[in-house]
């Protein structure tokens, strides 16, 4: 943990509240220099940037949060957060109330309605949890005091800046995660603007409240990655010694093929291709490790996410709301 998250946690233990420290653009020669940047090469007026960052805060709270992810939990903690009765239950409701626009989106974009209600249920909870971070402030923070991803979040702040400017949003007003992620699927800037689709025809990109373009823009986004129609995702699988460590260390990106892993201790199911690339992924058990045996498609809902808890949690949800979707009368 760092200096800054240990004194905020203790902060948290004693009951201290942090405030929001208002922002003097004068003080952070790199945010002068980026509104400089921005009114050369945007078009944006750098007086009206200044007077936007005057209104933004500094929250010392979203780096601690930075620190602290919930993709940090072992797997069998993480798990309990999202593959729940109550979201299972909800989103059988969302797939029914949807399922014409999940159909389409599966029709267009190859990807299961199960899967795109999963993601939004592990994201949001279906619209009900989108955070409530001002985003202005939580990409301002992330760019000036989160060092590790500074230009990350720092080109994130500047889509924030185009995409709001196209949306004709006041770009102090939007809310969303500390990471500065927004609307029903949680896309940050970057992703709407290169990912969100019009999915009802009304020449709007619109993931705060159209149902229809949420649904086709999470569809779309898993496809512009990659996505393969009626491919699979992950498979369970059995591991014996320790040569099996090797693959686990190629990462969760499919790179070797099915056949070679069993001289590796690793026991793929029968059913598939020997040729198929694949990728082994370690989870944390309760009693023990639990080996899955990840496919492209499993890759590519990490992009959505980087963690291949994220992916997990988001297969078994799936898995759950089709065995509930197709059990309901």
């Amino acid at each position: 943990m760092s200096r800054l998250a240990a004194v905020l946690a203790l902060g948290s233990a004693l009951g201290l509240a942090w405030p929001a420290h208002a922002l003097d653009v004068a003080r952070y020669p790199e945010l002068e220099t980026f509104i400089h940047e921005l009114s050369k090469t945007d078009g944006f007026s750098k007086r009206a940037l200044e007077r936007l960052f005057a209104r933004a805060r500094l929250r010392p709270e979203i780096i601690q949060a930075m620190e602290r992810p919930k993709e940090a939990l072992p797997w069998y903690e993480y798990r309990k957060l999202f593959v729940t009765d109550e979201r299972i239950e909800q989103g059988v409701i969302f797939w029914r109330r949807h399922a014409t626009l999940l159909k389409r989106a599966q029709h267009e974009y190859g990807v299961p309605p199960e899967i795109v209600v999963a993601i939004l249920g592990v994201e949001t909870q279906y619209g009900r949890h989108r955070g409530t971070w001002p985003v202005l402030d939580a990409l301002t923070t992330l760019t000036l005091q989160h060092p590790p991803r500074a230009a990350f979040f720092r080109e994130e702040l500047r889509q924030y800046l185009l995409l709001t400017r196209e949306l004709g949003l006041d770009p102090a007003r939007l809310q969303g995660s500390y990471a500065g992620a927004m609307g029903m699927p949680q896309f940050i800037p970057s992703s709407w603007r290169r990912y969100a689709i019009d999915f009802d025809g009304d020449r709007r990109a619109d993931l705060f409240g159209n149902t229809a373009d949420i649904i086709g823009s999470v569809a779309n986004f898993l496809r512009m990655h990659g996505w393969e129609r009626n491919a699979p995702v992950s498979d369970a699988a059995h591991v014996e010694g320790t040569l099996h460590l090797w693959i686990e260390k190629l990462g969760v990106k499919p790179s070797l093929p099915l056949g070679q892993f069993v001289r590796h201790g690793v026991s793929p199911p029968q059913h598939r291709d020997p040729e198929l690339p694949a990728a082994l992924i370690v989870l944390e058990g309760e009693s023990g490790p639990l080996a899955r045996i990840g496919y492209n498609n499993f890759h590519v809902i990490t992009r959505y996410n980087r963690s291949s808890r994220y992916a997990m949690a988001v297969q078994e949800l799936a898995e759950q709301l089709r065995s509930r979707y197709e059990a309901a009368p």
